[in-house]
C-alpha cells in the first residue's frame, strides 16, 4: 500500500519510519495514551512500553499556559490547538516544546483521539532566557550611570534613550524615540548633522566617532548646556548604530568660571593692596609735613588752606583702606556677634538712608546667629550694599535684609571651591531694582568698575564687601536678574554663643602725656615716612635713635640699653620682617616694649602682638601715635 501525497509517493513503511523517528505521541480524549514514538523516548526519557497506557498529563506534570479545560473546549470546537507547554524529563529536568493537537475520531463515531506533535524548544528558551537576563543587566548598568546615553541607526533616528537623557534632556523616551537625533541639538549643529552622518558614511572622515568633543545640547524647555559628548559605532543586522554618551559639563564649567573669577580677584586684590600700602606710605609722609606745619603756622587763611589739604590727605586714607578691604589687608577688629541683634539695631540707619519710597524688611530665621567678625566693617558693608539697592530703585521699591544659620554641605563646597564646609550665618540683601546684565554681574566686584555716572561713586562699594568677607573667612555670593531685581548673599562662619560681644560700649581714649623724655627705635625701610616719624617723635619730646632694617636695629639695641620700645614697620626687604624682628629684640631685651606699623594693614604678620593693642595703621596722625605710645610705655 502508498499513500500519495504531493509529487512524491512513499510506502507505508516508510511512513511509518518517519512518524517513529518524529516526537509524536496519541492519545485518549481523557489522556490515556495509545501510541508513543521513537523520538518521545529521546525527548523524555520514557520507553514506549513504559509510557503505553499512562497518562499523558501525568506522566510529563504538564504545565499549561491556560486551564485545561478551556484547551479541552477549544480543540472539541475548532479540531486543533497549538501552544507551549512545560513538561518533564524522566530526570526530572523541564523540557519546552511547542505542542500541536489535532482530534481525530477513532473506531467508533464517539472515540475521540488526541494526534499530538512537540518540538523541542528548550535550547531556544534557555538562550531567549539568557538573552533577556543580559539585557537588564546591561540596562541597569546604563540606567544607573551618571553619563546620558542615547543610540541612533544611521540615518539619525533615536533607537534608545536612557533615563539619564530623560533627566537631562526634559524629554520622555518615547517622546524621542523615533526622531531624528538633532532635535537634542541647538543651531547650527541641529541644520548641520545629518550631513555630518552622509559625510562619514560616505568618506569615513570623523568629526566626533571615536573622540570625545565638548558641544552644546539642547532640552526640551529651549535652554542649551555644555556638554562632552563620546560617540562609539557598531554593527547590528548588517547596519550601524551609533551610542552616545552624554556628561553634562554646567557644573564644572560654573566651577572653573567660580576659579578663575576668585583667581582674578585674589590676584587684583594682590594689586591693590600693594597700591594702597605703597600710597599709605606716601599719605604718612605728606599728612605728617602737613600737621607740623600747621603747628608752626600763625596765618588764618593759610591754616585754611593747610587744613583743606589735610582733609584731602584723609579722604586718600579712606579710599585706601577701601582697597585694603577689597584685597583682605584691612585690619579687622573681631568679636562675637548676635548678627540679629546688629542687623535690627543698625535698620533705622538703614531706613533713613534709603528714603521714603523704599520700604525695608528684616527678617530672621532660627537662631544661634553668632558669627566672630569686626562689628564696624559688618555695618560698612550693609550699608554699601543699601545704597547700591538704593540707586538700583530710583522709583522706589523694597529692601529685604534676611538673616538665618545654614549649612553648606560638601555638594556645595565642590560647586565653589573656595569655599569651606561647615555652619554659616547668611546675611541676604535683596531688592526690586532693575537687576543686572551677565556682564555687569560678572565685573560687579572689580574694583573702580561703576555703572553710576560720573563722580556718582568710586566703584569700591562692592568690593570692599567681597573683600569684607573673604577675609571673615565667608563668602560672597551674586544674584540678579535685568528687570527682575538683586540679592547678594553674605555668608559669615558661624560661632558659638556662648558670649556674645557688646558692641555699644566703645573703650575711651586715654589722655595724652603732653610730654615724653623715652628713647625710641624706629625702624623704617621708607627714608621719607622715616623722617616724618622722627620729627613728630622729637617734636614730642621723645629721644630716637633710627634704623633702615631689622639687621640694624638689632645691633642698635645692643649698644642702646636705654631703648624703652622698638616702633617698626611690618613689611620691610632685607629678609626679616617686623614680627621677626620684636621676636629678636625681646631675646636681647624681655621687657621691651613693641609697636608695630603698616600700609598694608595686615595684623596676622605679627600674631599675638596685635592682639594686645600694639599695632598702628599708616597713615595716623600725630595724636593717634602719641595716644598709642603712651598706652604701651605708662
Amino acid at each position: 500500500m502508498t499513500v500519495a501525497r504531493g509529487p512524491r509517493a512513499i510506502s507505508q513503511r516508510s511512513l511509518d519510519q518517519v512518524l517513529d523517528d518524529a516526537n509524536i505521541l496519541v492519545y485518549e480524549f481523557d489522556g490515556t495514551i495509545i501510541r508513543w514514538s521513537g523520538g518521545c523516548d529521546d525527548l523524555y526519557g520514557w520507553t514506549s512500553r513504559e509510557a503505553l497506557g499512562r497518562n499523558v498529563r501525568q506522566l510529563l506534570r504538564t504545565e499549561f499556559p491556560q486551564p485545561l479545560d478551556e484547551i479541552l473546549a477549544e480543540l472539541r470546537r475548532d479540531g486543533t490547538w497549538k501552544g507551549e507547554l512545560t513538561q518533564r524529563h524522566r530526570d526530572g529536568r523541564s523540557i519546552s516544546v511547542v505542542s500541536r493537537w489535532v482530534i481525530v475520531t477513532g473506531q467508533s463515531p464517539g472515540d475521540l483521539i488526541v494526534l499530538a506533535t512537540n518540538i523541542d524548544i528548550s535550547d531556544l528558551k534557555n538562550a531567549q532566557t539568557a538573552l533577556a537576563s543580559r539585557q537588564s543587566h546591561l540596562l541597569s548598568i546604563l540606567e544607573t550611570v551618571p553619563e546620558a546615553m542615547v543610540v541612533i541607526d544611521e540615518a539619525g533616528i533615536v533607537m534608545s534613550f536612557s533615563k539619564a537623557a530623560e533627566r537631562l534632556f526634559g524629554y520622555m523616551a518615547d517622546e524621542v524615540c523615533g526622531q531624528n537625533v538633532k532635535v537634542l541639538m541647538p543651531d547650527p549643529d541641529r541644520r548641520r548633522h545629518d550631513g555630518y552622518i552622509n559625510r562619514y558614511l560616505t568618506t569615513g572622515e570623523r568629526r566626533i566617532i571615536g573622540f570625545g568633543r565638548v558641544v552644546s545640547g539642547q532640552r526640551k524647555d529651549g535652554t542649551t548646556f555644555p556638554m562632552e559628548l563620546a560617540v562609539g559605532e557598531a554593527e547590528a543586522s548588517g547596519k550601524r548604530i551609533f551610542t552616545g554618551f552624554v556628561r553634562d559639563l554646567t557644573s564644572r564649567h560654573r566651577m572653573e568660571e567660580e576659579l578663575r573669577q576668585s583667581q582674578k580677584m585674589e590676584a587684583i586684590g594682590q594689586l591693590t593692596g600693594g597700591i594702597a600700602h605703597d600710597f599709605n606710605n606716601l599719605l604718612t609722609v605728606i599728612s605728617g609735613n602737613l600737621e607740623m606745619i600747621e603747628r608752626r603756622l600763625e596765618d588764618g587763611r593759610l591754616r585754611e588752606l593747610l587744613r583743606e589739604a589735610q582733609g584731602a590727605a584723609d579722604d586718600g586714607a579712606k579710599l585706601t583702606g577701601q582697597l585694603l578691604a577689597f584685597g583682605r589687608r584691612q585690619a579687622l577688629n573681631a568679636k562675637l556677634t548676635d548678627i540679629e541683634q546688629l542687623v535690627s539695631t543698625f535698620a533705622e540707619l538703614l531706613r533713613r538712608t534709603l528714603g521714603e519710597t523704599i520700604e525695608l524688611q528684616t527678617v530672621a530665621t532660627g537662631h544661634s546667629l553668632t558669627a566672630l567678625v569686626d562689628t564696624t566693617q559688618l555695618q560698612n558693608a550693609l550699608l554699601n550694599l543699601a545704597l547700591n539697592a538704593r540707586d538700583a530703585m530710583p522709583r522706589g521699591g523694597r529692601l529685604k535684609v534676611e538673616t538665618a544659620r545654614i549649612h553648606l554641605d560638601p555638594d556645595y563646597v565642590r560647586m565653589y571651591p573656595q569655599v569651606r564646609l561647615g555652619d554659616y550665618v547668611l546675611i541676604s540683601v535683596s531688592d526690586t531694582g532693575v537687576g543686572m546684565t551677565e556682564e555687569v554681574k560678572q565685573r560687579a566686584f572689580d574694583p573702580f568698575f561703576t555703572t553710576k555716572g560720573v563722580g556718582a561713586g568710586t566703584g569700591l562699594g562692592l568690593s570692599m564687601v567681597y573683600g569684607f568677607a573673604r577675609q571673615s573667612g565667608g563668602h560672597i555670593q551674586l544674584y540678579s536678574e535685568l528687570n527682575e531685581g538683586t540679592t547678594v548673599r553674605l555668608f559669615l562662619p558661624a560661632a558659638n554663643p556662648e558670649r556674645v560681644a557688646d558692641t555699644s560700649n566703645i573703650d575711651p581714649v586715654p589722655a595724652v602725656k603732653p610730654r615724653a623724655d623715652e628713647c625710641i627705635l624706629v625702624v623704617e625701610d621708607d627714608a621719607r615716612v622715616r623722617k616724618v616719624v622722627i620729627a613728630r617723635l622729637e617734636e614730642e619730646g621723645y629721644r630716637v635713635i633710627q634704623a633702615a632694617d631689622g639687621k640694624g636695629a638689632l645691633s642698635l639695641i645692643a649698644e642702646h640699653p636705654e631703648i624703652r620700645l622698638l616702633f617698626t614697620d611690618i613689611i620691610m626687604p632685607g629678609g626679616m620682617f617686623g614680627d621677626e624682628l620684636a621676636r629678636e629684640a625681646r631675646l636681647l631685651r624681655p621687657g621691651l616694649k613693641v609697636l608695630f606699623t603698616s600700609g598694608y594693614a595686615e595684623p596676622s604678620l605679627a600674631g599675638r602682638e596685635l592682639a594686645e593693642g600694639s599695632w598702628l595703621k599708616k597713615p595716623y596722625t600725630a595724636r593717634e601715635l602719641a595716644t598709642r605710645l603712651r598706652m604701651l610705655l605708662d
